[in-house]
């Protein structure tokens, strides 16, 4: 009786909660403050994720700031490598290269076990990019694909999708445009193996103006750009374990985030690899400019040319 009483009592206090035990966990992992105002607001861009998707059902969205879940052992944080036992769908919103935070001791080992076991992992903006002797091989199974220096670009430029390929992601999002940006010529799986372009686009001849750098530009590049060869800048992916992943190079500026079309396309993305279903008319969200101003990093503001 004792038991019974104790289960349903817990059984309430998640319902209360709008959590039940069979919603599907999703966890947003932001990494640390990064780059000026306005711009890599990975924890802003989580907490908003978190608004959107609240009360979606099936879901229970948890937020993690500072690269990682953490817990505190005799007045420490320590990695809370378990609280990522139970989630579905683990998305990453970081800065990357070596300072990405999946590259940390052994956490691509504790990742790898989570995607093993069937859980999808997501990445936005520079967190698409390991480095090439650390998580790249990862990257490429889990998500489908990766930035990788010296080959891959980061321009800022107006991605133009003009049309949308039929997919659950895409549901209820019409063509549209940002300025944003959106990194190209990515590193896939070999023959684009289970993995589905989401988001093209030509990027201008002006995204080579830069000279060749890790970042900047190549040849290999520069002969795309110039034979106007359409770049993959959003994909889905599928892996054997049954689970699921995606890359998503833009979102460098966070007041993207308030263009409806594109959040729906990150929303509907983020449930998706949760293997949740996405609505026909996919996720419905609204953002004010104040809601958007909200949880931002403390940064300083630009310096003001004399």
């Amino acid at each position: 009786m004792k038991l019974s009483l104790t289960l349903a009592f817990i059984a309430a206090v998640f319902a209360a909660g709008g959590v039940h035990a069979a919603d599907k966990k999703i966890v947003l992992i932001a990494g640390k403050p990064s780059h000026g105002p306005g711009a890599h607001e990975h924890r802003a861009g989580c907490l908003l994720f978190q608004k959107c998707l609240a009360g979606f059902p099936g879901a229970n969205v948890v937020v993690y700031d500072g690269g990682w879940p953490t817990k505190q052992v005799d007045g420490k944080a320590v990695d809370d490598d378990a609280a990522l036992d139970d989630a579905a769908a683990i998305v990453f919103y970081s800065d990357g290269g070596e300072k990405h935070p999946a590259l940390v001791g052994d956490r691509l080992a504790v990742l790898g076990r989570q995607v093993k076991r069937g859980a999808g992992i997501g990445a936005i903006h520079y967190a698409v990019e390991p480095t090439k002797e650390k998580g790249q091989a990862e990257w490429i199974d889990w998500i489908g694909g990766a930035f990788e220096i010296h080959w891959s670009v980061n321009p800022h430029w107006d991605g133009d999708f003009k049309t949308l390929p039929v997919h659950a992601t895409t549901r209820g999002v019409k063509p549209f445009t940002t300025r944003d940006e959106w990194y190209f010529n990515m590193r896939f799986r070999p023959g684009m193996k289970n993995v589905t372009p989401i988001l093209e686009a030509v990027p201008p001849a002006d995204t080579m103006s830069r000279p060749d750098g890790k970042h900047s530009g190549n040849p290999a590049v520069r002969e795309q750009v110039a034979k106007k060869v359409p770049q993959t800048v959003m994909w889905t992916s599928e892996n054997e374990a049954g689970g699921r992943g995606f890359g998503f190079t833009g979102g460098h500026f966070h007041a993207s985030w308030q263009k409806e079309d594109q959040r729906k396309l990150m929303l509907n993305a983020i449930v998706w690899l949760a293997h949740l279903e996405v609505p026909a008319g996919g996720v419905v969200s609204s953002v004010s400019g104040a809601e958007i101003a909200a949880n931002l990093d403390p940064k300083p503001a630009p310096k003001k040319k004399s």
